[in-house]
């Protein structure tokens, strides 16, 4: 059991680096099997098609991210510093994965398997209420006033998501966004951050 779960790990870290090289559209699964020098029943053993590959690679990653943003947490600290610790983990991650949202022409169908949705689906939900549980955290302190954590924590997030969705649009989806982008990213994440909770506060 040990040995599988190794090799399944090895596989999905070989198919992250070809996603993150090459896009996740130009990949294929022969390509992966070649690069880590496998044979491909031994990799359609453990993943059948490639959307079971993709859902692998993004549960890994979303797992990471989630371990990361845990790590960065302090109970004690203020609520604004929570969440631009949070802001940077997000933007180290960011950077990390950018390629894989990136096609590379017709789109893969690989990335519309009913599966990817629901897990994609479910882990934003989950954070909606890792941020929850932050903001529910700062009003039991007295930090910021009432709320209503659930509308006030999807309203925070949408807001800091919108601002990644243009930095990718500044970039015409199929460019990396340059350094001047990224950095502005990061500013206006944490400005808005700062006049979000602001608002909050008793």
């Amino acid at each position: 059991m040990v040995e599988t779960d190794k090799k399944r790990e090895l596989i999905i870290e070989g198919a992250i680096k070809r996603f993150i090289h090459f896009g996740i559209n130009k990949t294929t699964m022969n390509e992966i099997a070649d690069d880590l020098s496998v044979s491909k029943p031994s990799l359609y053993y453990y993943f059948p098609d490639k959307s079971s590959l993709i859902l692998g690679v993004v549960d890994k990653i979303f797992k990471d991210y989630f371990e990361a943003l845990s790590k960065v947490y302090h109970r004690d600290a203020a609520l604004e510093e929570t969440l631009v610790n949070f802001i940077n983990t997000g933007h180290h991650y960011f950077q990390r994965y950018y390629m894989l949202h990136l096609s590379g022409g017709s789109p893969d169908s690989s990335l519309n398997s009913p599966e990817l949705r629901e897990h994609i689906v479910a882990m934003k939900g989950k954070s909606l209420e890792f941020h929850g549980q932050i903001f529910q955290n700062a009003i039991d302190k007295g930090e910021i006033k009432a709320i209503d954590v659930p509308k006030v924590t999807e309203l925070y997030l949408a807001s800091q998501s919108g601002i990644t969705s243009l930095c990718i649009m500044h970039g015409n989806k199929e460019l990396f966004p340059n350094k001047k982008d990224l950095k502005d990213m990061l500013d206006k994440q944490i400005a808005l951050s700062g006049i979000f909770i602001n608002g909050l506060k008793k």
